[in-house]
């Protein structure tokens, strides 16, 4: 992608040099840089600092959920064709690398909290697995802890240690599994061990028939959103084809680049509005502590965070686009030139190509290296739990709103800035990664943004608009909420 960007079309702001620019540093801009490493360091220390579930809300069911969902699809792939079954396998882990995944996270998750659920979970996690010698020591550990810990250690020990059942008929073993758990992939597992070894066919045919059941209708739903993720990945390639034959994207907006701003002027707008915006965030989180919770408060609070980007945007208007006479519509190419709307689903079809075979790429290196997205990363609670009205808003919000400020902020107003200094190439790697840093991810979750970024900020330089950048913006996060949506909830 980078000698794509090198060859980058040259526009008339290359050829002239730019104006010369005061060399001081004002002292709110340097308060306000101040603020805004204050700030990425806190949340630095938030991230790594400290557990993760610590940052989620019930966290014991989030991930009972997410791990049992998991499971649940593992088990209905392995029933799939072996087509199908090889499909999945190349597009995600295998079972096997799942199961030790969740118990990497319920091992995390157990550190803290005190729910005996959660010590239950890992138990019947490392049962499936043969970490014998862990559950026999998790067992003696809970004989001496009050209940209901004695209580599940015989029903664990019962499954996975061949110790004595102290429920020998099929019904009394079915009301204390239910005791103990709530219906999902954990108590199917652990009572078709025990339903097995006290030789109950009806209870085994029952617990059977219902993982099925369940398992299944959750690949009935994951195969459309599977089959759509194909077709755009095949379109997009072939789109690609076509425009590589062509030798480049064809412009979709008048933007040009570098802007006709001053690039210190620029830097002077990013960072004191970056600061304002941080304030605007620290005033949201403090009433989101301190005010009332009210059922549509936290979606509310989450939606208007973009009000954080408001401030960056008025002084951009004030200081970069009005003293040089432009309109936002033009300035970022919001507005198509004349057969740009053609152009445009072009492009758009050959980034989310492009994009989904990076992120595969990196999926897989991820794998071989033993890395993984931590489930706290992509986890939503108003998608899984919300009310429809709930579910709409955060759509709203992550779709519509959320890609729309962020393509402005960081490929109209930081891209471009930094364009005024660097090359394409340059301009691109920094903003892609200052793009990735503010999402506060992990390894994966960084490198996949940062890819993100990278093809954004070229298709901005290549179409001369942010429209492209906006539409695969909001289908990655349209994707991935509907994937959230459709795997845990109902």
């Amino acid at each position: 992608m980078l000698p794509m960007m090198r060859a980058g079309m040259v526009s008339p702001m290359d050829s002239v040099s730019a104006p010369v620019e005061r060399r001081h540093v004002g002292v709110l801009t340097a308060l306000s840089a101040l603020a805004l490493v204050a700030f990425f360091a806190l949340m630095a220390w938030l991230q790594y600092g400290g557990s993760r579930v610590e940052t989620v809300a019930e966290p014991e069911r989030a991930l009972a959920l997410i791990v049992g969902r998991t499971m649940d699809f593992d088990e209905a792939i392995a029933r799939a064709p072996a087509w199908e079954r090889f499909l999945y396998r190349v597009m995600s882990s295998e079972p096997a690398g799942d199961l030790q995944e969740a118990i990497r996270w319920y091992e995390e998750l157990a550190d803290a909290s005190f729910d005996p659920a959660v010590d239950l979970h890992l138990a019947i996690l490392e049962g499936e697995v043969g970490r014998l010698d862990s559950v026999q020591r998790r067992t003696d550990e809970w004989d001496h802890r009050p209940d209901p810990l004695p209580a599940l250690a015989r029903l664990v020990a019962a499954a996975y240690l061949g110790d004595e059942l102290d429920t020998p008929d099929g019904t009394a073993l079915d009301e204390a599994l239910g005791e103990a758990l709530e219906l999902g992939w954990f108590r199917d597992r652990i009572a078709t061990r025990l339903a097995s070894r006290a030789g109950d066919r009806e209870l085994l045919g029952r617990v059977t028939e219902a993982q099925v059941a369940r398992s299944d209708r959750l690949l009935l739903r994951m195969r459309p959103m599977i089959a759509l993720e194909l077709v755009l990945l095949g379109v997009g390639l072939l789109v690609l084809i076509r425009l590589a034959r062509r030798r480049g994207l064809a412009r979709v907006g008048a933007a040009i680049l570098p802007p006709a701003w001053r690039g210190r002027e620029g830097v002077v707008v990013l960072v004191r509005g970056g600061a304002l915006g941080v304030i605007t965030l620290s005033v949201l989180y403090l009433y989101s502590v301190v005010g009332p919770e009210q059922p549509f408060t936290r979606v509310m609070l989450g939606t208007v965070t973009n009000l954080a980007f408001v401030p960056v945007l008025v002084l951009a208007h004030r200081r970069l686009l009005r003293p040089s006479g432009l309109r936002f519509g033009e300035t970022f190419g919001l507005v198509p030139v004349a057969g740009g709307w053609r152009r445009l689903a072009l492009v758009f079809l050959a980034l989310l190509a492009v994009g989904q075979l990076g992120e595969g790429v990196m999926d897989v290196a991820g794998r071989w290296l033993g890395l993984s997205a931590h489930w706290t990363e992509w986890f939503d609670r108003d998608l899984v739990w919300g009310a429809p009205l709930v579910v709409g808003v955060t759509l709203l919000d992550t779709v519509v709103l959320t890609p729309v400020f962020e393509e402005i902020v960081f490929r109209g107003l930081l891209f471009a800035t930094l364009r005024r200094r660097f090359g394409t190439s340059v301009a691109a790697v920094l903003s892609a990664a200052i793009f990735a840093v503010a999402h506060g991810y992990g390894v994966l979750g960084f490198a996949a943004v940062f890819w993100s970024g990278l093809l954004w900020a070229w298709a901005y330089e290549r179409t001369g608009s942010l429209l492209p950048s906006i539409a695969s913006h909001a289908v990655d996060n349209l994707m991935a909420s509907l994937g959230v949506i459709l795997v845990l909830r109902g």
